[in-house]
């Protein structure tokens, strides 16, 4: 006998008497938002993952980002960002008249997107691809991302967030700015994605 059926047997042997466990309930959290999710919550949870939370209007979003880019630093946008949240200066669309590449992407400073959801329990924003968003290597490439976030798009909790998400879709789940502890417990930011994020919470 092996030494892993072994240990099998034994567990198999001791647990031989012992009543069959409570079933676990699956369905926590699960119920469909029934609204807008929390977004002091959600804005509170952002900014514990290092994130800067700047609020706005409709009239104000592209104003907000503008003063997020600092000067003489260049943004790039998705091509159907809406026109009311680009910022001024000088700002390049991807894709127009063709997507940018890798070393395109890496000469400028600033991404400005949308999202699909955020999340509040975690502060978590979700980007799929959809309007507003662009491909993935956009908001992998530069340096500062500013991701621009509704109040009808945050749900509270993670189960709420997969009951609307496309689970076919190019799901990116960003929990503040990119940050790695891998070496010697020492955080290093920026280098897996952006170093800087900046959350713009529109209500």
């Amino acid at each position: 006998m092996t030494a892993r059926a072994e240990i099998l047997s034994r567990i198999r042997s001791a647990l031989a008497d012992a009543p069959a466990p409570e079933p676990v309930p699956r369905n926590y959290h699960r119920e469909p938002a029934s609204g807008p999710g929390d977004v002091e919550l959600f804005a509170h949870t952002v900014d514990d993952y290092r994130a800067q939370v700047h609020r706005a209007d409709e009239t104000t979003v592209a104003e907000i980002v503008t003063g997020l880019i600092a000067e003489g630093k260049r943004a790039v946008v998705p091509p159907d960002l809406p026109q009311s949240w680009r910022p001024r200066g000088d700002v390049v669309v991807d894709g127009v008249p063709a997507e940018l590449s890798t070393r395109e992407l890496d000469a400028l400073d600033v991404v400005v997107t949308g999202c699909t959801l955020g999340i509040a329990a975690t502060g978590t924003i979700v980007l799929d691809g959809g309007a507003g968003q662009g491909r993935r290597a956009l908001t992998l490439v530069p340096d500062h991302h500013i991701c621009i976030v509704r109040t009808d798009q945050i749900v509270d909790t993670v189960p709420q967030a997969f009951q609307t998400l496309d689970p076919t879709a190019p799901l990116t789940f960003i929990s503040g700015p990119s940050a790695t502890s891998d070496i010697e417990l020492n955080r290093v930011e920026g280098v897996h994605g952006p170093r800087t994020l900046d959350v713009v919470i529109v209500r």
